[in-house]
């Protein structure tokens, strides 16, 4: 990172999530489509391996089914440990380990966790996860970037947030990490790598509805 300002203070949790409060708020509409397009595009993922992957892999996404749809209820808590009749993301990943089913339980685990602010033991689950699929795994990279500024590491976030951007590639979920890691520069006292960041969603990726309000952005770190 490019002439980081060693002076500045260390971050605080508080600060970031006021600061990804006034985002989320901001954004709500668009940041709910893309969770939503997330988990359908792993409900697809989860039955194809249902109907052509082998013995092993069809049991295992049978096991993830009850689990996803915990998790599309936003019920995180059963998602994860089971409703004591089907198991949760925790046992899929442990029992399934191996599988694709088993390997995407890490990735919801990990986003079940964070969303019940556990993120310690979100971040051990997310870096579990073994993929480079363009939607799921933008999305456990992004979900790290989260965890990883909750719990104080703003250069693991900073890099988890652009290493999401990169991976999507698209004008509806880059800007949006683009705009997060940019945001974390700002709290280490890094206007130079934020400018160039709020830039790029400018220039990258003008279709977005970011960029129409990133001159703010790139004006304050000027």
């Amino acid at each position: 990172m490019s002439n980081k300002n060693t002076n500045e203070a260390p971050i605080a949790a508080d600060e970031v999530l006021s600061k990804s409060e006034a985002l989320i708020i901001q954004y709500k509409k668009p940041i709910v489509a893309i969770i939503a397009a997330i988990v359908i595009i792993i409900l697809g993922y989860t039955c194809y391996n249902t109907y052509v992957a082998e013995p092993k892999e069809q049991e295992a996404a049978e096991a993830i089914f009850t689990a996803e749809n915990l998790f599309a209820a936003q019920d995180f808590e059963k998602a994860l440990n089971g409703d004591g009749v089907n198991l949760g993301f925790i046992q899929i990943a442990e029992d399934y380990s191996g599988t694709a089913a088993g390997n995407i339980a890490n990735a919801y685990a990990g986003m079940a966790l964070a969303q019940l602010e556990r993120y310690e033991e979100a971040i051990d689950y997310l870096k579990a996860f073994d993929g480079d699929d363009k939607m799921v795994a933008p999305a456990v990279y992004g979900t790290l970037g989260s965890c990883y500024a909750q719990t104080g590491d703003a250069d693991a976030a900073i890099s988890n947030y652009k290493k999401a951007a990169k991976m999507a590639n698209n004008t509806t979920i880059s800007p949006t990490y683009l705009l997060q890691a940019g945001i974390m520069c700002e709290l280490q006292g890094d206007k130079e790598e934020a400018a160039e960041l709020y830039q790029e969603i400018k220039s990258k990726y003008a279709a977005s509805p970011l960029s129409m309000e990133i001159d703010k952005y790139i004006n304050r770190v000027k």
